[in-house]
């Protein structure tokens, strides 16, 4: 098919590139000139793993171009489906933002306008139930001068895609949810998805229970975070090492032991964002969802956990290894790390960081802070070393560099890289969320 991607950020690009890889013909659109540039020389603007070589084979034989919004819609090119592919943050208050899908609603319509075949719109940017039939639907038709069922067909197909492991996720998915208005439009869209594995759920339901499913999920997963962070930090008070409690609850096939890994709390695009938005979301129905709120709560504290366990920090040279809000990623979106490099800068701190691809992105917020080209370098003459990232070039360090670099030998590990009984055992102290050792 020809399909065309509207918006080239995290979901957008990998969602083309996949779709181009099996032999479909894509129109990747965005506003910014330099990404679009960046593409178009199969080089990814984002660090996912595998990406740049999938983009760049598909670059080279033409399955993919990139093109800048004005520069797509002036050339007239027919195509079969388009997805919104488009950002969609958090307003102040936790609601969701829905500028960038109003301006993308707004553009597919006056597009589809000068279309003479039938053409299937897509939402695949997360949005709260409702969005694509009230908001998306009205603007289209209005724009377009054309019916939604008759002249053109509307469907929501939520992502399920895992930072640093995006192009399996994405080919070898759980599942597939079609969300259409119609049958024909839900049809056409799930004939794209047909090279797919056969034994994989295809899920047929209404726009807005595919607009649910992706909440749900998501929040159901950072709950599950939270809770394990909540009984970490109680394991750590009463002298039990969480490792051992999270391994045996996840036997359970009930619980199973995905998202039990404890520490300092999740970050990202997606979990924050969306568990604000369906709070707000649900208010707005009438309904307090308490337990959404505690899962928050307990995430925007987790990050400060480690610092309690440093002591004094006034003053002294501290090292952070790890930025990004998880490995193989450089998005520092919601990252724990933000929330620990603030209460250390109020604290006088002085700061040095390592992350093998965060680096640049983190500049941005705070450029005023030392960053090092690799960990040794960073744990340097340092009084304290906090871990927020499990990166593998943090988890091979040798537990007797902390002791040979670092001023005095202070590690606050909040991923559980490392066994605290053999590093304490070397003689500094090790500290982190969940161990239950003092």
């Amino acid at each position: 098919m020809r399909i065309t991607v509207l918006g080239c950020g995290y979901v957008g690009l990998v969602t083309g590139t996949c779709f181009a890889d099996k032999g479909n013909k894509v129109y990747c659109i965005d506003v910014d000139p330099k990404k679009v540039e960046m593409i178009n020389r199969g080089k990814s603007p984002i660090f996912e793993p595998g990406l740049d070589e999938l983009l760049n084979e598909n670059i080279k034989n033409g399955n993919l171009t990139a093109f800048t919004t004005k520069e797509f819609y002036s050339k007239k090119i027919q195509t079969d489906v388009s997805f919104i592919c488009v950002p969609t943050p958090s307003n102040k208050d936790g609601s969701i933002n829905l500028k960038f899908i109003k301006n993308a609603s707004r553009d597919l319509g006056k597009y589809i306008k000068s279309l003479n075949d039938y053409h299937v719109v897509t939402v695949k940017s997360t949005v709260v139930p409702g969005t694509t039939g009230d908001i998306a639907l009205p603007i289209i038709e209005k724009y377009s001068g054309k019916k939604t069922g008759k002249d053109f067909g509307l469907c929501m197909n939520p992502e399920f895609l895992r930072e640093g492991s995006a192009i399996d996720d994405f080919t070898n998915t759980d599942k597939i949810v079609v969300g259409s208005i119609d049958k024909k439009s839900g049809d056409i869209l799930e004939k794209l998805y047909e090279s797919w594995k056969k034994d994989v759920p295809r899920i047929r339901v209404n726009l807005r229970t595919a607009e649910m499913i992706k909440y749900a999920q998501n929040t159901f997963l950072a709950t599950k975070v939270s809770f394990i962070n909540e009984i970490a930090n109680i394991c750590q008070r009463c002298g039990v090492d969480a490792k051992d409690v999270a391994y045996a609850i996840g036997l359970d096939p009930r619980i199973n032991p995905k998202f039990l890994k404890f520490g300092v709390g999740y970050g990202g695009s997606c979990f924050p964002k969306d568990v604000k938005a369906l709070i707000a979301k649900a208010e707005k129905v009438g309904h307090n969802p308490k337990l959404l709120k505690a899962v928050e709560a307990i995430n925007q504290k987790q990050a400060l956990e480690v610092l309690k366990m440093a002591g004094d920090v006034k003053g002294k040279n501290v090292s952070i290894l790890g930025l990004a809000f998880k490995p193989d990623t450089d998005d520092i979106r919601e990252a724990p790390s933000i929330k620990l490099i603030q209460e250390l800068k109020r604290q006088n701190a002085a700061i040095k960081a390592f992350d093998p691809q965060a680096t640049e992105n983190m500049k941005k917020i705070f450029p005023d802070i030392i960053y090092t080209n690799s960990p040794l370098e960073c744990l340097r003459d340092s009084d304290v070393c906090f871990i927020m990232t499990e990166w593998k070039e943090i988890k091979e360090l040798e537990p007797k560099e902390f002791l040979h670099l670092m001023k005095t030998p202070i590690v606050i590990d909040g991923r559980r890289v490392f066994d605290p009984k053999k590093m304490k055992e070397l003689g500094f102290i090790y500290k982190g969320i969940g161990y239950g050792l003092t």
